[in-house]
């Protein structure tokens, strides 16, 4: 493989697609759903675990605003990169860091430049701009490096969402300026060599302009433009209605280059990903198996189970007899339910696991009704179940 990554198209049924991802790090069969390792580490769960054949990750995420306040790049340049840093051998993706600072509200302010804040770690005041969003992710050594972009929410109105796409196709024009210049030199911004990082690195461009169709679809030529080794769908699930949402995907998702991988960001539930698949999506990440996970919330086959309902205290059958994990099947419901209950660690682990795990599952799944050409009728009957409540 030349090419930092390649995308195979293997199957489509409608606009839902089945492929490969190669990477120097290992193949990942799309579609795909990515574990969020914000600082390094996906909460609840060790590596091991995630490389085991229930879960079987084969990439999961890191950010650039987290990694870089904390520990920092000295300490992850010292330690070889993030892959060795964090111990972990497969794909990596990062995000740029742009969601996390708009995300701060008052706290940031937004220029051509880039963006000026305050850190949520000591409150020193800090700069983040697509320059140094692109030197971060070159230190960490990333697999796929995202530009650095300004989140519009969905609901912004048309002027609003046109000043900030142009201000994202701007950022976007120079992520790619400094990150080929990276890519060239092989060395990160403190002249370092980055064993390995000369021209192993791909970078995915953003289409944003909230709601507005009009907007998403200019983001879109834009990026297309610049060029990049894969596409997402930023802005979403931000608070915007879900129709709204599944307009958007709709529209562009099916415009991105049917060669290259498409990436939804940030969403969501497992409905959601299914209606993503549906649309022509590739890759997904999102928070919610293990930040809801450790509120004692359980996606299965079935419905959702909430571990804290008192109805599971005497239930002691198999945390989820129809699971792919191990704890599904070495846990009762009565002893999750009272580790949830009790506020232990375990708990949390337990449900964290049996979330990824069920997430991992899905996508799979997905995958193979695509190859079989079955994915629209499970599809109908996969968002019944699963959107019940237990």
């Amino acid at each position: 493989m030349t090419q930092p990554i390649a995308f195979q198209l293997l199957a489509q049924e409608g606009q839902a697609r089945a492929g490969i991802v190669s990477t120097r790090r290992g193949d990942i069969e799309t579609p795909v759903f990515m574990p969020v390792g914000t600082a390094g580490s996906v909460k609840g769960v060790r590596f091991e675990q995630l490389e085991q054949h229930d879960l079987d990750a084969r990439i999961i995420l890191g950010n650039t605003y987290h990694l870089w306040l904390r520990p920092g790049l000295e300490i992850i340049r010292a330690a070889g990169g993030l892959h060795r840093f964090i111990g972990w051998d497969r794909a990596l993706l990062t995000d740029s860091g742009g969601f996390q600072v708009w995300s701060l509200g008052e706290l940031r302010t937004i220029s051509e430049a880039g963006t000026q804040f305050r850190s949520h770690v000591d409150g020193s005041l800090q700069f983040l701009s697509p320059e140094v969003s692109m030197e971060v992710q070159a230190v960490l050594g990333s697999d796929i490096v995202m530009v650095f972009d300004e989140c519009t929410p969905g609901q912004a109105p048309h002027s609003e969402a046109r000043q900030s796409m142009e201000l994202t196709t701007r950022w976007a024009r120079r992520s790619r300026d400094r990150f080929d210049v990276l890519q060239r030199e092989g060395a990160d911004p403190g002249r370092q060599p980055v064993e390995g990082l000369s021209g192993t690195q791909a970078l995915f461009g953003i289409v944003q302009g909230a709601a507005h169709l009009d907007l998403r679809r200019e983001s879109l030529e834009r990026n297309l433009e610049i060029g990049f080794d894969g596409y997402a769908i930023g802005g979403l699930s931000v608070g915007e209605e879900k129709s709204v949402m599944w307009s958007v995907v709709g529209e562009v998702a099916p415009l991105l280059p049917a060669e290259l991988p498409r990436y939804l960001m940030g969403v969501g539930t497992p409905v959601n990903i299914l209606e993503g698949i549906e649309r022509g999506i590739d890759m997904f990440d999102c928070v919610m198996p293990t930040r809801n996970g450790r509120n004692g919330m359980l996606f299965t086959k079935n419905g959702i189970m909430n571990m804290r309902n008192k109805k599971w205290a005497d239930d002691f059958s198999p945390v989820d007899p129809d699971g792919t994990s191990f704890v599904d099947h070495q846990y009762s419901r009565a002893f999750l339910r009272h580790l949830v209950i009790s506020g232990e660690m375990l708990g949390a682990q337990i449900a964290s696991q049996h979330n990824l795990a069920f997430y991992l599952w899905l996508v799979k799944e997905a995958r193979r009704q695509i190859l079989n050409n079955t994915f629209a009728g499970w599809k109908e009957e996969m968002v019944r179940k699963i959107s019940a409540r237990l």
